[in-house]
């Protein structure tokens, strides 16, 4: 058995129990700390983590379906593993010396952090003064490392950045112990990451643990650290996937227990409009499976060709942003089939809907992405980036 089929079927052989704890993962706001162990143990930190450094390094396409899994047995577990596990591939835009620095502890490292832009990092003889506040760090509570996007300045002036009009941006790396993890994350889904805001006062960083998270080269050989921003996109996407292929197994169980919608002559299970619903919903979820899983094999066969195109980060961002929109049509479906009962926190439906919804607000599955998409096959300019 391969490193990613042992994983998977060790996240499937987890996946009720994980289920079962829904309810403590969402009211604790982060990953309990003996389930975070227990993924440790199962490899899902370790698995895109290179060979050199003592990780799994497997192939991508599988690392879909685990995420796709964990999602599908509790959407907030799903999402603060793929934030965890995609660690070596947004650090390995750091230089060489500062990655191996990471992977010193072992392979099972996990990183934290933001994108946005939200803080300012003032050019020093030796590297950078940090000052920043910044929304949405994942799994920040237990991550080793965070990091957090920032405007480049010097004499408090933004720098100008190789993007004609733009600022130069660069992350800012230092061990989680540094920065102040602010709480935040009161929200109405995806309770369980744990994304609370993190800040950096007067913090001094060196150059060499900065990276360009969009034009930056990787300092490791080989295809699984060639494009990590499309690795995420893609990890979006298995979350979404997982959440909806959840709701529809939620769903099933719900009618397999005699369940009588109030005035129905029939029980759930009998009434040809659940069955309607149920069949329409689950193809759906099918068709979004079918397509994220072939955009993974693309780009994976891109990847280690090294044929990697410039039209290839649209085809991902709107497959993923279609696959985010389907699924939550999913969702939304399955949480109104269910009836009343699903209105109460108890259920799992509720929770699905709550999550999906959440994930829907990630930028980078907005509207902007088809518009974008759009754009280019008319041979126009996308407008859909940093």
């Amino acid at each position: 058995m391969s490193d990613a089929d042992r994983i998977l079927a060790g996240v499937r052989e987890l996946a009720p129990a994980i289920a079962a704890r829904g309810a403590e993962i969402e009211a604790g706001r982060r990953m309990p700390a003996d389930l975070l162990k227990e993924l440790r143990a199962l490899g899902v930190f370790r698995m895109l983590a290179p060979r050199s450094h003592g990780g799994l390094e497997i192939d991508f396409p599988p690392s879909v379906d685990v995420l796709a899994a964990l999602a599908a047995a509790d959407g907030a577990t799903g999402w603060t593993v793929m934030i965890g596990c995609e660690t070596p591939q947004l650090f390995g835009l750091l230089p060489r010396a500062s990655f191996d620095t990471v992977y010193a502890g072992g392979p099972d490292t996990i990183c934290g952090g933001a994108f946005a832009p939200q803080g300012t990092a003032e050019r020093t003889p030796d590297g950078y003064e940090v000052n920043g506040r910044w929304a949405f760090a994942s799994g920040c509570q237990h991550a080793d490392w965070l990091f957090g996007q920032c405007v480049v300045t010097q004499n408090g002036v933004p720098v100008p950045g190789p993007i004609p009009g733009a600022p130069a941006l660069r992350c800012m790396v230092l061990p989680a112990s540094q920065f102040e993890i602010l709480d935040t994350w009161n929200t109405s889904g995806m309770r369980g990451t744990g994304s609370h805001d993190i800040a950096l006062r007067d913090a001094s960083v060196a150059e060499a643990w900065s990276f360009d998270l969009w034009l930056g080269t990787p300092s490791l050989p080989g295809a699984l650290f060639a494009a990590p921003l499309l690795q995420f996109s893609l990890h979006i996407g298995a979350v979404a996937l997982g959440i909806a292929e959840g709701a529809l197994a939620d769903l099933t169980a719900l009618a397999g227990t005699n369940k009588r919608r109030l005035y129905a002559r029939a029980e759930l299970a009998d009434q040809p409009l659940f069955q309607y619903r149920l069949g329409h919903a689950e193809a759906d979820a099918q068709a979004a499976r079918a397509l994220l899983t072939a955009r993974a094999a693309s780009y994976w066969a891109q990847a280690r060709a090294g044929t990697l195109g410039p039209g290839l980060r649209t085809e991902v961002t709107q497959t993923v942003a279609w696959v985010a929109e389907t699924c939550a049509r999913v969702v939304d479906v399955c949480y109104t089939a269910g009836g009343g009962s699903a209105l109460y926190a108890a259920s799992p439906l509720q929770r699905r809907l709550r999550d999906i919804h959440t994930l829907t607000q990630h930028a980078s599955v907005q509207e902007n992405v088809f518009a974008s998409a759009g754009a280019e096959r008319l041979g126009k300019p996308g407008s859909f980036g940093p």
